[in-house]
């Protein structure tokens, strides 16, 4: 298959939105991460991104929207807690779970009775749903279990020869995936963390629960109620491991690993500026904000240079902090060290 690369001029969005329709699959990009898309009423189509990505079908897609009056068009009923939290984050980098209505096939929301549902703030996006003419379901584009791709080149590299088209928008701003809320329970619980926090949902006065399976993986006879919740996701090829605590403990700690990975070619992704002898040093930046838009391109660095172990500086010292652990410890297979 060959793999057309458009930008985001107007003429070349619209020919993407065709190819949408037409049950193509095209990478978009959004704020948060880019994601491939497909028409979200065409079960076939979504089928075909399963493919493309290598991805268990039992793993949900999200179904992306360009107007908040589409959500009645896909959810059976909006509970007033969710009502907040399109009021204030719609756009933005959130995603809620509703009860489905049946125009949204099962191969969409992997056999459940629910649907995820986000209106992205990039315009790119927004342009691209509208020139569909039809909701987008849409998982981030990259092969399954590979680290999300926050770069046009990112997709071009998973992509290319699976997929009908590439949309070059730019780097994404978030760099990691949304947060995602579920509504269909006694409470609203927040199943994945991302660019609206938990302190951001509890300052509109919602009264949110957090997953107890943020930081791990659920069993393997469970079912997933959205992304990221059961498979392995956000590894790199390197072997990741995460050492979190105090700056001075932090780099002491890595230092020390450091000897006793002599021979392998080593990296370390930096929080707190260290300079780390016979190490490949990428930054993540001094705040986790900064962390979670540069995580999953230092992550796909490190394997471009040949890095065999990651060791990766952190601590949960804001917001973001949550959404910046879920995913390392994922791409770490929970190899935590604390300090």
């Amino acid at each position: 298959m060959d793999t057309k690369l458009f930008h985001t001029d107007d003429n070349e969005i619209a020919e993407a939105g065709e190819i949408l329709r037409n049950g193509g699959l095209v990478a978009f990009p959004t704020e948060t991460v880019y994601g491939l898309g497909a028409s979200a009423f065409d079960s076939d189509a979504a089928k075909k991104i399963y493919a493309a990505k290598g991805r268990p079908s039992d793993n949900p897609l999200i179904v992306h929207i360009c107007d908040k009056g589409q959500i009645k068009d896909i959810a059976e009923e909006i509970p007033e807690s969710a009502k907040k939290v399109i009021d204030n984050f719609m756009p933005g980098p959130v995603t809620i779970i509703l009860k489905k209505k049946s125009v949204v096939p099962n191969d969409v929301t992997a056999g459940l009775d629910t649907v995820a549902i986000r209106f992205p703030l990039h315009e790119t996006a927004q342009k691209l749903i509208k020139a569909a003419g039809v909701p987008i379901a849409a998982p981030s584009a990259n092969l399954s279990g590979k680290p999300s791709p926050t770069k046009a080149k990112h997709v071009v590299k998973d992509m290319t020869g699976r997929i009908d088209a590439i949309i070059d928008g730019g780097e994404c701003n978030v760099g990691v995936e949304s947060t995602i809320v579920d509504f269909t329970g006694e409470k609203p619980v927040i199943l994945r963390p991302g660019g609206v926090t938990y302190d951001d949902l509890k300052g509109i006065g919602l009264d949110v629960e957090i997953d107890k399976n943020i930081l791990h993986s659920i069993a393997a006879d469970e079912v997933p109620k959205c992304p990221g919740m059961k498979y392995k996701h956000y590894a790199p090829n390197a072997e990741v491991t995460v050492v979190e605590g105090e700056k001075d403990a932090v780099q002491s700690k890595i230092k020390e690993l450091l000897e006793q990975t002599e021979g392998k070619v080593t990296g370390v992704l930096t929080m707190y500026g260290a300079v780390y002898d016979k190490a490949v040093m990428l930054s993540a930046g001094s705040t986790n904000k900064e962390y979670a838009k540069n995580l999953f391109a230092a992550l796909r660095e490190f394997d471009e240079l040949g890095v065999e172990v990651v060791f990766a500086e952190f601590s949960e010292k804001d917001g973001y902090g949550l959404a910046v652990k879920n995913r390392l410890y994922k791409a770490a297979a929970q190899r935590v060290i604390h300090v």
